[in-house]
């Protein structure tokens, strides 16, 4: 995709290619920066950032490739960006340097903190520039699992004052990254899609028919390239047949891939699916697993002739679409006996990326495999991977036949599902952890999620009922969880009465009263405590706040609980304002 008479320019991407580097003379300079490419799949995303990699001179690429089928390994992307650095892990300081090795498994300790993981990518990668120019690029970052795209979203907006730069290249604008520069590509112009559709063609064809597949491709790079390959005879010669619709793009490309790869042998359909199946493009994997399966160094001649990957040092797919169509279109047979080379080739060290192949291996029931994923959930949490380990348990769920086992599995997969913001998979979860055998703690862990979930759904409305009720089952099995559930259904219902919706403090405050006081109190005991105090006294802001409630007639109190006319509280309250009923200034506190 050069343009005729320009080396080193893509077709129709002048514009972009000075772009990046300007861009890059900025990042050289010490004024670091991050770029995002938008673009849908096919429009050139990867071949512009192909030419921006080999015009870096003078800089250190560092490249990460998103794949989906390791959108749930915590933190897979961020460590192909900083791998390469890791021998400087000590320049960092202490707490940095432990964020990093935990959330990379080279040490165990405490779930790494967020900031504290970030800071360290930041100080990581600033390190590396200042010994060389640095650009990273990420590729297909809309397959990034969350810990990865948080860390170099982080990054991303905080690089300015060293020779560091981040491109990511993405089909959909992604959260983390509004705010950053971007470039928007577009399809190729009308004289730009016929100079490309040219060049890949080995016949002359009739203008007319070169129009059609053009207008078809809508400009896209990749279809220019591959419609022709799938196109009919009768399509050749300009024939009446139906066309497929303009919107479907990418799909027939897609289909193009897959037809492409049912058309080659046996030998060389397995080690594309065995290659699709390993998503960290490690050539030494791919070849051992293809040695457990009978697969010959010969079976990948044919697919490296037809263009669809090449393989060298990494494994590289020609599109992520090939990647995608070579899985789909291989029964579930073969994709079991693939993940099954790879759970058996996969190293010790990396129990988590073979526990995930073995599970996907499975037929039915395994509870070898569902412990596995226990496991390998149990080390995500404590990388603070919880999107990764709700992943994992959901897995574990389906492996496991024992109904007790089952519904406890569901019930942590359900609680990592939420703690992730992944509700719909979340409740799921909990109807089939209802479904297991009858347990007191199970139940009312199940009703005290759905009710965290309501609230976090509504903002109160609707959930305070719920943790109420999870409140109550909690009273005989353990009270200092009941008081902790009545503290959130207070604050549910508080909410709730703000916003307007049917309040129920009174309720909530008059059920927590009912328990024994703490033996030993915590503070969200004082807390519960001094609120359902002020409830039942009747003088707070707290029982204003109910819609539609009518205020009962003042009753004689005391000073101490005497209500305050400036702001509600009772008058020798620590937030009391000072005003009260008389006019007069009590002392505060």
């Amino acid at each position: 995709m050069v343009w005729p008479g320009h080396p080193g320019d893509l077709l129709g991407r002048r514009a972009e290619c000075a772009w990046f580097d300007r861009w890059q003379d900025a990042v050289k300079a010490g004024r670091g920066g991050a770029l995002v490419v938008l673009g849908e799949p096919g429009i050139g995303k990867s071949a512009l950032l192909d030419h921006m990699a080999s015009a870096a001179v003078g800089f250190r690429v560092v490249r990460a490739v998103g794949v989906e089928t390791e959108a749930e390994l915590p933190f897979g992307a961020l460590h192909q960006v900083c791998a390469p650095f890791l021998t400087a892990l000590d320049h960092l300081p202490g707490p940095q340097q432990n964020a990093l090795s935990a959330a990379f498994g080279l040490r165990t300790g405490a779930v790494p903190d967020r900031l504290m993981l970030s800071l360290a990518v930041l100080g990581l990668l600033s390190e590396a520039a200042v010994r060389q120019p640095l650009i990273c690029v990420i590729d297909d970052a809309q397959w990034l699992d969350p810990g990865s795209a948080q860390a170099l979203a982080f990054v991303a907006h905080r690089v300015g004052a060293e020779p560091l730069g981040l491109v990511f290249a993405t089909c959909h604008a992604l959260d983390g990254l509004r705010g950053l520069q971007q470039a928007v590509l577009t399809g190729l112009g009308p004289g730009d899609a016929r100079a490309l559709l040219h060049s890949a063609l080995h016949v002359p064809l009739d203008e007319g028919v070169v129009d059609r597949i053009a207008a078809e491709a809508r400009g896209s790079p990749l279809a220019l390239l591959e419609l022709p390959r799938s196109m009919t005879a009768a399509g050749f010669t300009g024939g009446f047949g139906p066309t497929d619709t303009v919107a479907a793009v990418p799909g027939r490309i897609e289909d193009g891939f897959r037809r492409r790869v049912l058309s080659l042998p046996p030998a060389t359909r397995m080690l594309l699916l065995v290659a699709a199946a390993e998503p960290t493009g490690d050539s030494a994997v791919l070849w051992r697993a293809a040695a457990r399966l009978g697969i010959g160094v010969s079976a990948a001649t044919a697919a490296e002739t037809d263009g669809l990957l090449s393989i060298g040092a990494k494994v590289v797919f020609r599109h992520p679409l090939v990647r995608s169509a070579v899985y789909q279109a291989m029964p579930p047979s073969q994709r079991r006996a693939a993940h099954r080379a790879l759970a058996e080739v996969t190293a010790p060290s990396e129990p988590d990326r073979r526990a995930w192949h073995r599970a996907l291996a499975a037929v039915g029931f395994d509870e070898r495999a569902a412990a596995e994923l226990e496991g390998s959930a149990d080390r995500a949490l404590a990388r603070g991977g919880i999107a990764a380990a709700g992943a994992f348990l959901e897995r574990s769920v389906a492996l496991t036949a024992e109904p007790a086992a089952r519904a406890e599995r569901a019930l942590r997969a359900a609680r990592a599902k939420q703690q992730a913001g992944a509700y719909d998979s979340a409740l799921d979860l909990l109807a089939l952890a209802d479904r297991g055998p009858e347990n007191e703690l199970r139940a009312a862990d199940s009703e005290l999620l759905r009710g965290q979930i309501a609230f976090a759904r509504c903002f109160g409305g609707g959930a305070t009922p719920v943790l109420l009720s999870a409140a109550r089952r909690f009273e005989s099995i353990d009270t200092s969880r009941a008081r902790d559930v009545y503290l959130q259904a207070l604050a549910a219902a508080m909410l709730a009465g703000r916003l307007g919706d049917e309040c129920r403090i009174a309720e909530v405050a008059h059920s927590a009263r009912r328990l024994p006081p703490a033996s030993a109190p915590r503070a969200p005991d004082l807390l519960l405590d001094g609120l359902t105090l002020l409830v039942a006294e009747d003088a707070t802001p707290l029982s204003r706040s109910c819609a539609g409630r009518s205020r009962r007639s003042p009753r004689r109190t005391s000073h101490r609980t005497r209500s305050c006319t400036g702001c509600g509280w009772p008058a020798m309250a620590p937030a009391c304002c000072g005003t009260t009923r008389r006019g007069a200034c009590w002392p505060r506190g």
